[in-house]
């Protein structure tokens, strides 16, 4: 009888923790959904915190990257890449793709770049259970198609950056004192369980054979930038934008796996919309 306690304890304690990492307006919608729905639900919500090593998603990754890597707190964090919202979003227009993209589209691109794996279907289980707890976290949001980019009604506030201005020098100086404790001198990461948003149990290869390759947002400089002024430090954020971009500038002048698009297409699977 006591364990049951604490259970029950445990689990009302974590409800109350991941209620509190929302808006008020969400808290009263965080039950799980009855049948097969919620089933779905809660398989999108572990996939996308441990998509490398989850045997649905595992053979379409070519890295140790989690969907929760860049979408902290498996996507509700609010400051950063969340998923509250997003899928009111869609569907949405991309400019990358020149096309008009579903929220499957969009789980399916990450595979190929923030993955450096493969394109897995749309229509498979995998994508529907990571859209289906994507669409979770966006219940009570206004739909409202995206018809310039696609992203949700929380977006992350982009920084304003002119590449002819960045100085590597101090990317490394930054990285050095702000970010090698977490993400090792090498680049490589650090396996920690102080971390347990990033990759297993620790903080994701920022470069190298196991992070994102040049297909990817973050090897955008504006992206990378913003997600690092707005997240990093880690729980601690204290960056000035120039050290954010200076540090999202150096990581990125690292080596990391080129993007090739048929390189990344399942030959069965649908790629119509896919972008170079």
């Amino acid at each position: 009888m006591g364990y049951l306690v604490k259970h029950i304890v445990s689990s009302l304690l974590l409800t109350v923790l991941f209620c509190l990492s929302l808006p008020s307006v969400y808290c009263a919608e965080r039950a799980i959904p009855a049948g097969k729905l919620g089933e779905t639900v809660v398989l999108g919500r572990e996939i996308s915190l441990n998509t490398a090593a989850h045997t649905l998603s595992k053979q379409y990754t070519g890295n140790v990257l989690n969907c929760s890597s860049c979408h902290l707190k498996n996507g509700t964090d609010l400051k950063n890449l969340t998923y509250v919202g997003v899928a009111a979003a869609y569907p949405a227009f991309s400019s990358r793709e020149n096309a008009v993209v579903t929220l499957a589209d969009r789980i399916a691109f990450c595979f190929m770049r923030s993955m450096n794996g493969l394109q897995p279907p749309p229509d498979s289980t995998l994508v529907t259970a990571i859209a289906a707890y994507i669409t979770w976290l966006s219940e009570g949001t206004a739909i409202k198609m995206n018809p310039v980019e696609p992203n949700g009604p929380n977006a992350m506030r982009r920084l304003n950056v002119n590449p002819n201005t960045v100085d590597l020098v101090n990317g490394k100086k930054v990285y050095d004192a702000q970010c090698a404790s977490c993400h090792a001198e090498d680049g490589q990461g650090v396996k920690t369980i102080q971390f347990p948003d990033a990759s297993p149990g620790g903080c994701p290869p920022l470069w190298g054979a196991n992070s994102y390759n040049k297909g990817a947002g973050m090897y955008k400089l504006q992206t990378a930038a913003s997600f690092i002024k707005s997240s990093m430090p880690y729980a601690a954020a204290n960056l000035s934008e120039k050290d954010a971009i200076d540090v999202a500038a150096y990581v990125n002048s690292k080596d990391r796996p080129d993007f090739d698009l048929k390189k990344h297409l399942l030959k069965s699977a649908p790629h119509a919309k896919v972008a170079d």
